[in-house]
């Protein structure tokens, strides 16, 4: 059964997963009711948070840097021991600022430029939602000459990770209905199937309102996420943001600069997300994304590899089934447990968000369809997919992330709307299926959240540049796209390649010089600027 959330977006999250294959860097994983419409951003401006003093210090001792296993992922020790935390106290609503606050947890790594060269704070947030951008800063990002420019400030968005973490115990509750209501044909499900599931997701919604109380729950959403950003952007001493977002992050970036303008310097929004849509509807197109890439990294073994099974990429979506069914009559066996064709499928998604797998996948395939499977390298990759796939704990993200995708969209109350999702998808996507879809129903409960705008345009912002990924699995070119076509100042910059977000890896030049230079002094990239594949 594959239940894989759609859209998780985190740059560093599994920083140094690379090394498992000895080929070292960086890896990249880098995911509703109605509410008000949004108000002026300066009907929000509770004085008394900004003009805050973050009181820096180290966030590491050395022993536990001393400590840290970089070869598991656990960090790059000399880059965490020049990183510094802080906290920022922030209202849980900024209509009523002498209520409660919650404080938002920070870390930076100070700029290392001369002073004559250095340009303030940058701020960067890896996505999600849900997913701990300060913990993702354990790993070296951005380039040498952003890096000497900008002090590089990540945050914890309220409800995510150190500032608040979002905990509900009726989580694995609904995981199980989802385990139940997910296999099989979705037309299948009956009238009482789809109670169930409404009343499991009401059950959900109302665990996790009673964990951090409703007022906190309702107020999760990216519009007050954004207002967060801009007192933090006050208290960093910058009169305009310059940010950099990744997945999720884009939603916050876009947002901001349509609600405040005038206070915006530099965004670069990398893996685009779409803003209007239900989640219902992106779940679709995510999933039919996957299928897409997938059939690009066919197209590349096709062409590249001596015997590869694929003829093209799209003869892929006849030819998969046929390995996924020898790989079944194999029945290996990895960590102790049988894998399945089923679960083969569910391991090459996790693939598919890092461009450099391409070949790895492209071999693995040719050796199994020409029975080659007991070689050290293909039981290396196939423990390593496995490991990526289902050898973490259960997503720690997963609550805060379902509150704010929840409060951000409007999304049906009929559970009927799900089900025919499901079977587009399953349309769409054969071999990676529907049942990621069922997940977003959790949506159609959900306790009443205060929202943001969803079409906006930001059409008094300076230039915005977009980025998009041709072949991005889990934020669809198309929406780059569209949001493109929406954001009146907007630039976008396309990679002709795939895997999940590209600036600022080192990966292509084309793509990062021009950005680089954007963040530094202003100069927006051509438009239309595209960037060749670079599979390293």
């Amino acid at each position: 059964m594959r239940t894989r959330r759609w859209c998780t977006g985190a740059l560093g999250r599994f920083g140094g997963a690379r090394a498992v294959l000895g080929a070292g860097g960086l890896a990249v994983v880098l995911a509703v009711t109605t509410g008000s419409a949004r108000p002026p951003a300066d009907a929000y401006v509770p004085l008394p948070f900004y003009g805050q003093d973050i009181a820096w210090s180290p966030c590491f001792t050395q022993a536990e840097l001393d400590a840290v296993d970089a070869d598991a992922g656990g960090g790059t020790p000399p880059w965490m021991a020049q990183l510094e935390c802080g906290t920022l106290t922030v209202p849980v609503d900024y209509g009523s600022p002498d209520g409660e606050t919650v404080g938002i947890a920070l870390a930076r790594r100070p700029a290392h430029g001369p002073e004559s060269e250095r340009r303030g704070s940058l701020v960067v947030d890896f996505g999600g939602p849900g997913v701990s951008t300060v913990d993702g800063m354990r790993n070296p990002f951005l380039g040498e000459r952003v890096q000497a420019s900008f002090d590089l400030v990540g945050f914890d968005p309220r409800g995510v990770g150190r500032s608040g973490g979002l905990d509900c115990d009726g989580s694995q509750a609904w995981e199980r209905e989802l385990e139940r209501v997910a296999p099989g044909d979705p037309a299948a499900r009956t009238a009482a199937d789809l109670r169930g599931l409404g009343e499991a997701a009401e059950a959900y919604g109302r665990s996790c309102a009673e964990a951090v109380g409703g007022g906190f729950l309702s107020r999760m959403g990216t519009v007050n996420v954004v207002r967060d950003l801009d007192v933090l952007r006050d208290a960093l001493g910058d009169e305009g943001l310059t940010y950099v977002g990744y997945s999720y992050g884009t939603h916050v970036g876009a947002l901001y600069a349509d609600m405040f303008p005038d206070r915006t310097r530099a965004l670069i929004l990398d893996g685009v997300v779409d803003t209007a849509p239900s989640n219902a509807r992106l779940a679709v197109e995510v999933q039919e994304a996957f299928q897409d890439s997938w059939e690009m990294v066919a197209e590349h073994c096709a062409r590249t590899v001596e015997n590869c099974p694929f003829t093209s990429g799209r003869a892929a979506v006849k030819e998969t089934p046929a390995l996924l069914e020898r790989f079944d009559r194999d029945r290996p066996t990895v960590r102790g447990r049988t894998v399945t064709g089923e679960m083969l499928a569910e391991m090459v998604a996790t693939q598919l968000y890092d461009e450099w797998t391409w070949d790895y996948l492209a071999g693995f395939f040719t050796d199994l369809a020409e029975g080659d499977t007991g070689s050290e390298t293909y039981r290396r990759y196939l423990e390593y997919m496995y490991d990526r796939a289902f050898g973490r704990e259960a997503d720690e993200d997963a609550d805060a992330y379902t509150a704010v995708m929840c409060a951000d969209r409007d999304d049906p109350e009929d559970l009927s709307a799900y089900r025919e999702a499901v079977e587009e998808a399953e349309l769409r996507a054969p071999l990676f299926g529907g049942a990621p879809v069922w997940a977003t129903a959790s949506c159609a409960r959900w306790p009443l959240a205060e929202t943001g705008a969803q079409e906006f345009t930001a059409s008094a912002a300076p230039p915005i540049v977009l980025v998009g990924n041709a072949g991005d699995p889990a934020t669809p070119y198309r929406w780059a796209q569209r949001m493109h076509a929406r954001l009146t100042t907007s630039v976008l910059v396309t990679y002709e390649g795939g895997g999940h977000t590209v600036y600022g890896r080192g990966k292509s030049a084309c793509v990062d010089n021009p950005l680089d230079e954007y963040l530094i002094s202003g100069k927006v990239p051509e438009h239309g600027l595209s960037c060749p594949q670079v599979l390293v």
